[in-house]
């Protein structure tokens, strides 16, 4: 007689490990704020002092833009909130313009927040939300230490990177004292134009794009224009990047998205030249593409980006002798190291790990760019 096996039980993974838990309701024991409201600090959305939204471009543009820009427009990649607060809880209420739904990137990375404590040059992960993928409105708590030590902590908070934010609050104790986060060191802002890679695919959650790596290191405002699948350089998007006040430099990556060499070499040196018309002397700096997982067994691919980076130096070289000293190149294909698949998730779109590199590339050049700028604006 076979002695028969009993199938295993089925439960959710949620059920056999308590770290995994998704947060319940958290009740009315918090004071909800608006982070719209002083003293918090909202960065990241060049438009919100006069539209109220956060929205990476303005709601009604004054140059026509694609409807799949437009669209995109409304995700809240770079988007920051900073304060200071003694609460010995710190959550957020979220309703979204829709739930997670990308095959490659974590719902934490697409729809989540994520919090750093520790202030300027000392920043330190302390949570990120805990929700159901697909869920569209969620609360959950970010920071949270036992007892009331009554210290005083700077706060950092990353909104999603791929879905839009309708309504957003910040729950605190009821007592505790709310204060305005240390300032930038000087209000001057990065602005980045590009692609999916700009925008934050594929992080795990918001704080690990390489935009929001680089705004910690520098203690900077960067204004994230990365629009997935749609960066494609148009004039239109450069006079908007143009309305940006007080830009530290703009950089620009969207060769990824730029639709072949001949389209490039069209696109690229209009993008500069309409930048330039309202700001001849803003540093810019020129990222090519990061390599493509797929350029060891398809030439082509390879071929085509080597043949649009000798196109980039060359522009550089050129616009240089003509009299701008303002140009800078990064040759991207260094960016992610010498095992650069090991840091994407599928060839194209970085890991945690790939955003980490990009920044630890950039982030010397943008000091040495800029530095110069900004010590004057302080």
């Amino acid at each position: 007689m076979q002695n028969s096996i009993p199938e295993p039980e089925k439960v959710s993974p949620y059920q056999l490990d308590q770290n995994m838990k998704i947060d319940h309701a958290l009740g009315d024991d918090l004071l909800w704020h608006s982070p719209l409201d002083e003293p918090f600090q909202v960065s990241g959305f060049a438009w919100l002092d006069t539209e109220h939204k956060y929205r990476r471009l303005p709601a009604s543009p004054d140059v026509p833009i694609r409807p799949e820009v437009n669209a995109l427009a409304n995700c809240t990649s770079g988007g920051q909130i900073r304060f200071r607060t003694n609460s010995r809880t710190v959550s957020v209420r979220v309703r979204l313009t829709a739930g997670a739904s990308m095959y490659h990137m974590p719902p934490t990375g697409e729809c989540g927040m994520d919090a750093y404590i520790g202030g300027p040059g000392e920043w330190r992960h302390a949570g990120t939300t805990r929700f159901q993928p697909g869920q569209v409105e969620y609360e959950s708590s970010l920071f949270n230490v036992e007892g009331h030590d009554g210290k005083v902590r700077s706060f950092l908070l990353n909104m999603p990177l791929y879905q839009g934010v309708e309504e957003l609050w910040i729950g605190l104790a009821p007592d505790a004292e709310l204060l305005a986060p240390e300032p930038y060191d000087c209000s001057k802002k990065v602005i980045v134009y590009g692609t999916s890679i700009t925008q934050g695919g594929c992080a795990s959650r918001p704080g690990m794009s390489y935009t929001n790596i680089l705004s910690r290191r520098l203690h900077l405002e960067f204004i994230n224009l990365g629009f997935s699948g749609n960066g494609k350089g148009e004039q239109e998007l450069a006079e908007l990047a143009a309305q940006i006040a007080e830009p530290a430099c703009l950089v620009i990556d969207y060769e990824a998205n730029c639709g072949g060499t001949e389209a490039y070499q069209q696109t690229l040196p209009r993008y500069i030249e309409t930048y330039r018309k309202f700001h001849p002397e803003v540093p810019i700096i020129l990222v090519s593409r990061i390599p493509h997982g797929g350029e060891s067994f398809m030439p082509e691919i390879l071929e085509g980006r080597l043949e649009r980076k000798k196109f980039q130096v060359n522009l550089i070289r050129q616009l240089t002798e003509a009299g701008d000293h303002h140009l800078t190149f990064v040759d991207g294909s260094e960016l992610l190291g010498d095992d650069s698949g090991e840091a994407t998730v599928d060839g194209v779109h970085p890991t945690d790990l790939g955003f980490q590199r990009m920044a630890d590339g950039l982030e010397p050049v943008l000091r040495q760019v800029i530095g110069d700028m900004t010590a004057s604006a302080r």
